[in-house]
C-alpha cells in the first residue's frame, strides 16, 4: 500500500536569501537578487547581471564545516541541506533516508581554475580538484558531510534536475522504500555556464522579464533548494508536521531540439496535465502555478501556450520568481518547490518582477503583485530543461 510523501521542512540559499525565512521576506519585499556579478571572475560581469549569493566559498564553508576547497556547488548545496535537515538529523536514527540531488556543472568553478593553471604549466597534474569535476561527485560531498548512505543518487536533466530529484524521492517514499528523503537541488554559477548560454544568445543584458512581450532573455543565477519528505512513520518519530504532501508528478519529453521547446509546448502540456492526473485532481482545482518562466522567447512563448491548452479559458494565477533568483539551472526545481510550499503554508502568490507588456500569442498575463491571505490548496509547478526534459510537480494542502 503506497503512503504520502509530506513535506515538512524546507532549506533554502539564494541571491535574495541565506535561508527560507529571509528570501521569502525578500518575495514579500518585491527585493530582487539580479545584479553585477562580484564574486564571479568574468569580464562579462558589467554586461550581464547575475543572481550571485553574496557569500564566498570561505563563508560557506565556514558555516557548513566543509573544505573551502571543495566545488561550490557542494558548498551551496550543503548550506541548504543544513537548514532542511537541521531539525531532524539527531531524531531520524533507524529512518530509512535517502538523497536525492541535482545540479548541472558539479565541479566546474574547479575544473576552470585548473584549467588556467595547466595552461601556464602543462607538466602539473591536480588529481584532487579534478576528481570533484562530475556532477555526482557534489552529491557525495554532501551526503558523506550528513551521514545519509541509504540510497544516494544524483539527477542531472538540465533545468528539470531538481523538479525530477522530488519526483523520484516521493516515489520511493509512496512505494515504502524510504521512509524520509532530502531532496532538491543546487548549482553555482561559473564561466562554463555564462559564457554557454550567452553563446545562445539567450542572456539579457538587463534584469530579465519573464512573460513579457518585451523579453530579451534570462540571467543565470546560483542556488540551493531541498524539502525534507517523510511518510508517516518518520513524521512521528521526529515530531513534524506536515506542511504538504506531493500529490502528483510528471515527465515528459519535447522531442523536438536540444536547446529549445517546442512551438506548441506538447511537452510542457503533457508535464502539467499528466501531474495533474496523478494528483486526482482537474486543471481548475489548481489554485496557483510557479511558472518555468525563463524571460527567453522561445520558453516562455512556449509554457505560455501550453498552459492556454490545458486550462483554456480558466488560467490560475500564475508567475515567473526568476526575477527574483535568476535561473538556478539545476536547483530551480528545488528552489521553486520551497517557494511552491511557502505559497501553500502562508496563502500567497508572488509577483512576476518587471512585467510591462501582455505576450502577443499568449492571451492572460502573469500576478505582478504580491497577493496575500489567498486560498491556497494546490500549486503547480514546472521545470522546464534542455533536451525537451519537462516535469511538473503539484504540491497539495490536506
Amino acid at each position: 500500500m503506497s503512503t504520502a510523501a509530506h513535506i515538512v521542512h524546507t532549506g533554502l540559499l539564494t541571491a535574495i536569501g541565506i535561508d527560507t525565512a529571509s528570501c521569502l521576506e525578500s518575495l514579500k519585499k518585491g527585493k530582487t537578487g539580479i545584479g553585477k556579478a562580484n564574486l564571479l571572475q568574468t569580464h562579462w560581469a558589467n554586461d550581464l547581471p547575475v543572481g550571485e549569493i553574496g557569500l564566498t566559498n570561505r563563508e560557506l564553508a565556514k558555516h557548513t564545516g566543509l573544505s573551502e576547497s571543495h566545488p561550490r556547488t557542494a558548498l551551496i548545496s550543503a548550506w541548504a541541506v543544513q537548514e532542511a535537515l537541521s531539525p531532524f538529523q539527531k531524531m531520524r536514527k533507524g529512518l530509512k533516508c535517502g538523497f536525492f540531488s541535482a545540479n548541472t556543472v558539479g565541479g566546474m568553478d574547479i575544473t576552470e581554475s585548473v584549467y588556467h593553471r595547466i595552461k601556464k604549466r602543462s607538466d602539473e597534474l591536480y588529481p584532487n580538484e579534478i576528481k570533484h569535476h562530475e556532477c555526482g561527485a557534489v552529491t557525495e560531498i554532501v551526503s558523506n558531510h550528513f551521514d545519509i548512505h541509504d540510497f544516494v543518487t544524483t539527477i542531472s536533466t538540465a533545468c528539470s534536475s531538481s523538479a525530477n530529484s522530488i519526483m523520484m524521492a516521493a516515489q520511493m517514499i509512496e512505494e515504502n522504500m524510504l521512509d524520509m528523503a532530502i531532496a532538491g537541488g543546487a548549482d553555482c554559477l561559473s564561466r562554463f555556464t555564462l559564457n554557454g548560454f550567452n553563446t545562445l544568445m539567450i542572456l539579457d543584458h538587463e534584469p530579465c522579464q519573464p512573460f513579457d512581450n518585451n523579453r530579451r532573455g534570462l540571467n543565470l543565477g546560483e542556488g540551493a533548494g531541498y524539502v525534507i519528505l517523510m511518510n508517516e512513520k518518520a513524521m512521528k518519530q521526529c515530531d513534524a508536521q506536515s506542511i504538504c504532501i506531493v500529490s502528483g508528478y510528471a515527465n515528459a519529453n519535447d522531442a523536438f531540439h536540444q536547446t529549445a521547446s517546442s512551438p506548441d509546448g506538447i511537452g510542457n502540456m503533457l508535464a502539467m496535465s499528466e501531474a495533474i492526473k496523478r494528483a486526482g485532481i482537474l486543471p481548475e482545482d489548481i489554485d496557483y502555478i510557479n511558472l518555468h518562466g525563463t524571460g527567453t522567447a522561445n520558453n516562455d512563448s512556449s509554457e505560455g501556450k501550453a498552459i492556454t491548452t490545458l486550462f483554456g479559458n480558466n488560467v490560475p494565477k500564475a508567475s515567473s520568481t526568476k526575477g527574483f533568483t535568476g535561473h538556478t539551472l539545476g536547483g530551480c526545481g528545488g528552489v521553486e518547490a520551497v517557494l511552491s510550499t511557502l505559497a501553500i503554508r502562508d496563502g500567497l502568490v508572488f509577483p512576476n518582477l518587471r512585467w510591462q507588456n501582455q505576450m502577443e500569442d499568449v492571451p492572460w498575463k502573469p500576478v505582478t503583485e504580491l497577493q496575500s491571505n489567498q486560498r491556497i490548496k494546490h500549486v503547480l509547478s514546472n521545470s522546464f530543461g534542455f533536451g525537451g526534459n519537462c516535469s511538473s510537480l503539484v504540491f497539495s494542502k490536506l
